[in-house]
């Protein structure tokens, strides 16, 4: 294996393991009270905004969800700024008056995630658009679950990115639950990647919870995005280990099976990339837990400085504000 090999395999680890640690301090707590923003945790799912995000360029353009901690880290988003906006500090990535579900970051090419369903998949196509006649060589990347596959704005958006071959990647991070709905009882086929042929563009399936084979298939659509040929649908299939919001895992409610949850835990795609990196002599088990040390670290200091950041004064009320 090459030593640029390696090096990108360390760094998909690296970057792993610093969303997993910041989401179980964050779930913790949550769990004790401490933060009050509602926060929707992406611990299980942090191969796909890893291996997507690697594959981008600082300046392109990625579009969140109410679920996109991992997105933001991924991207380049300060780790102190994403915790001080949890907590509502005006230290915060959008000073405090966003939190968990509003963090932007436009200096590495995060201009906001949105709560509501499927709403930042058109705003990702407009923003395309935009780079397209700008020809600004930028793609954009439009992360979304697979609930945002039954809104209207999904249909009308990948149509007309279609049309007009936008630079565009639509990742959709099937964890195969709409809020509480399995997607069983909401879609007739299992099949969202095979949505794409209706509107000219190929769409592809692959294990969101391997990292290699996230960011070879994103490496391959912005690869075809920046060259003018449009569009690609990705579904990576994967699955989040707690609940839809907050700390718990949702369990008591019924509505998936505790063996279910066991069997996509030990396919954590932490342990199954540290696992490939022990057995191909690219890292020892010392220097992942060497790893994990120093992102523990980063995380706590994070923690300090969002604790000691500011409230927002009262002046804050009246900035950022539209006015026609």
């Amino acid at each position: 294996m090459r030593d640029a090999q390696k090096k990108l395999l360390i760094e998909f680890y690296k970057e792993m393991v610093r969303i997993r640690e910041a989401e179980e301090a964050i779930a913790q707590l949550v769990a004790e009270d401490v933060i009050k923003t509602p926060c929707h945790l992406y611990i299980g799912q942090e191969a796909i905004a890893v291996g997507a995000c690697k594959a981008l360029e600082k300046k392109d353009y990625v579009w969140g969800t109410h679920r996109s901690h991992g997105h933001y880290l991924a991207k380049g988003g300060s780790m102190n700024e994403m915790m001080a906006e949890i907590f509502g500090k005006q230290g915060g990535c959008s000073r405090g008056k966003g939190g968990s579900m509003h963090l932007c970051a436009p200096e590495v090419g995060i201009l906001g995630t949105v709560p509501i369903v499927a709403a930042t998949i058109p705003i990702a196509v407009g923003a395309a658009l935009a780079c397209q006649l700008r020809k600004d060589g930028r793609i954009n990347v439009a992360f979304f679950g697979d609930g945002a596959v039954d809104e209207g704005a999904f249909h009308e958006a990948m149509n007309f990115a279609g049309l007009k071959k936008l630079p565009l990647i639509f990742f959709c991070e099937n964890n195969f639950y709409s809020s509480h709905l399995p997607l069983p009882e909401r879609h007739a086929t299992d099949a969202i990647y095979q949505r794409a042929e209706s509107y000219g563009m190929p769409g592809i399936r692959i294990d969101g919870n391997n990292v290699i084979e996230v960011y070879e298939a994103a490496k391959k659509a912005a690869a075809r995005a920046r060259n003018g040929a449009g569009p690609t649908l990705i579904e990576a299939r994967t699955y989040r280990w707690r609940g839809h919001v907050g700390a718990n895992y949702d369990l008591e409610l019924g509505i998936r099976e505790k063996s279910t949850l066991e069997k996509w835990m030990e396919r954590c795609p932490i342990k199954s990339l540290g696992t490939l990196l022990i057995a191909k002599n690219t890292a020892s088990q010392h220097e992942l837990d060497e790893i994990t040390r120093n992102v523990k670290d980063e995380v706590a200091r994070a923690l300090m400085f969002a604790q000691k950041s500011p409230f927002p004064g009262n002046k804050e009320l009246f900035t950022h504000i539209f006015k026609v």
